[in-house]
């Protein structure tokens, strides 16, 4: 039944983008995030748009920003947006009100993290800072900064990369932010005191992804690697190759770590080992965004498309090499990115 539901949701928000794309936004849709019975969507056209999941109707534009809108992260009834025009700003769900602006980036926005209040306290003596939460942002200016979102005044600025900061994620029990950036480094900061912490040197390019899981931090890379780090001490564990391009997206999933890759490939190692355990071919451009939810691995690619592969097995021996199957178009929360729609209706079948 849960299945079944599942599939429903998620057809009526296939419908959503397709609307999106091509009736709602006047520009292609930068990112989506289904949150509850709402669809966010954020476009180059400069707005935001909050869709019903049932109705597929727009039922509310969010408008502001005046330059491409990055990212979005809807959390604790507030929306927050990045953008080309160097603000990132937050908004009321329900009234589509601008209630912030952060302004300080001297060039584009684009990863937000958000640590709320009770999360931010957990440390000694960041009453002040953390009232309201404490929204992160990254922008290709070098730089991320550290914001209290009940004044929308800087907490910290982090300073030490020397290229774009393109992404970032939050260890909010640790308050530590972990950023990546086209300098080929990453950075580990304390989001309270701002002092950088430690700096993983590895990699050969751009960092473009990262993801934390059981105290092992991994970053995607432009140099086609993934490298696994202690995130306490920054030593390196493990290097996972096979990819034909940039590594674009990266997803830890019950000891199976999924990779998607600017060769239209997206891969499953053994997060452990770094064994490969199976590709996943059928897109034709990069994959930019990954999601697992049970034995389904969700990729969105800038081709247009968003597949549905079945994953059972993967936690076992390594099946023999067959064609692997991509089936219906579907979709969950903090899925979508760049120019996604809809891939064509296939039946499933077993890995």
């Amino acid at each position: 039944m849960s299945h079944i539901l599942l599939q429903t949701k998620a057809q009526a928000l296939q419908a959503i983008l397709l609307i999106a794309s091509h009736e709602g936004h006047e520009s292609y849709v930068t990112f989506c995030q289904l949150e509850d019975a709402s669809a966010f969507t954020c476009s180059a056209d400069c707005t935001i748009r909050r869709w019903d999941v049932v109705s597929g109707r727009c039922v509310q534009v969010y408008r502001g920003h005046t330059s491409i809108v990055n990212r979005i992260l809807v959390v604790e009834n507030q929306l927050f947006s990045s953008s080309y025009d160097r603000t990132a700003r937050a908004w009321t769900v329900e009234q589509g009100q601008v209630t912030r602006e952060f302004r300080g980036h001297r060039n584009c926005v684009l990863p937000l993290a958000y640590a709320a209040r009770q999360d931010a306290l957990a440390a000694p003596g960041p009453e002040t800072a953390a009232a309201g939460g404490l929204l992160v942002t990254g922008s290709t200016d070098g730089t991320a900064r550290v914001w209290r979102v009940a004044s929308g005044c800087c907490h910290q600025t982090l300073r030490g990369h020397t290229g774009a900061v393109l992404c970032l994620l939050l260890d909010v029990p640790g308050h530590t932010a972990f950023t990546g950036s086209t300098d080929a480094t990453v950075r580990a900061w304390d989001i309270l005191s701002g002092q950088q912490l430690r700096v993983f040197r590895e990699h050969q390019g751009s960092i473009i992804c990262l993801e934390l899981t059981d105290r092992l931090l991994y970053s995607g890379s432009a140099d086609r690697t993934v490298k696994c780090w202690l995130a306490d001490t920054g030593e390196p564990l493990h290097t996972f190759p096979a990819h034909g391009h940039s590594v674009s997206a990266l997803k830890y999933h019950a000891g199976t770590l999924f990779t998607g890759s600017g060769d239209a490939c997206a891969r499953a190692f053994d997060a452990r080992s770094g064994v490969l355990q199976r590709v996943f071919r059928g897109h034709a451009l990069v994959i930019n965004c990954l999601q697992v939810h049970g034995q389904l691995l969700f990729t969105a690619s800038h081709d247009g498309a968003l597949r549905l592969w079945d994953v059972r097995g993967l936690l076992g021996p390594p099946p023999p090499a067959r064609r692997p199957a991509a089936t219906r178009s579907l979709s969950l929360s903090r899925l979508f990115s760049n120019k996604v729609s809809c891939a064509a209706t296939l039946p499933l079948q077993p890995a």
